[in-house]
């Protein structure tokens, strides 16, 4: 179905501009000429299909692919994966205990992790210190923003190194517990 519709100025202000007053007429029409454009109306799967694919070319969001990593940021993302994954051991062992709690009390835990090789108690104490400390210490951070502390770029620098390098500390410190 074909339809033509008026674009440009509202009728009411078209027709006060175009009445023929005074001989300007002529004039006031080629300034403000009307223009007719023809539409064609579509069943809403096409709409939607046309909008779909505006949506697939538009380009995402370009933070990955312009922007220069920053400290911020990447310790807020480091942060985030952290405590997830802090939060998914803690649920998934007392998950693990509920369901059998034989298997995983502490007895028979530390009787698991005493037989294992050496390298591999310092890796796995490793692979849990370093998240541990990170989240813990810039959790420290946080607050001292929340305080009104550390807000400049220059302090906020400051802090997040001050963080990487406590957690650098505290990480070897619990793994030699």
């Amino acid at each position: 179905m074909m339809s033509t519709r008026a674009v440009g100025l509202g009728s009411a202000f078209r027709q006060a501009a175009l009445k023929p007053r005074y001989a300007r007429n002529l004039a006031v029409r080629s300034v403000f000429p009307k223009r007719t454009i023809q539409t064609t109306s579509l069943p809403p799967s096409a709409s939607q299909e046309i909008l779909n694919q505006q949506r697939l070319r538009r380009p995402s969001s370009p933070h990955f692919t312009i922007y220069q990593p920053q400290l911020t940021w990447l310790s807020s993302i480091a942060n985030r994966v952290t405590g997830s994954g802090l939060g998914v051991l803690l649920y998934g062992y007392a998950l693990a205990y509920l369901v059998a709690p034989s298997v995983f009390d502490s007895a028979h835990v530390i009787e698991v992790v005493a037989g294992l090789p050496d390298i591999v108690k310092y890796a796995g104490k490793t692979i849990l210190a370093a998240p541990f400390a990170f989240h813990s210490l810039n959790g420290l951070r946080h607050l001292s923003w929340d305080m009104g502390k550390f807000l400049s770029l220059k302090g906020s620098y400051n802090a997040g190194y001050a963080v990487l390098g406590a957690t650098a500390v505290t990480t070897v410190a619990l793994v030699l517990l």
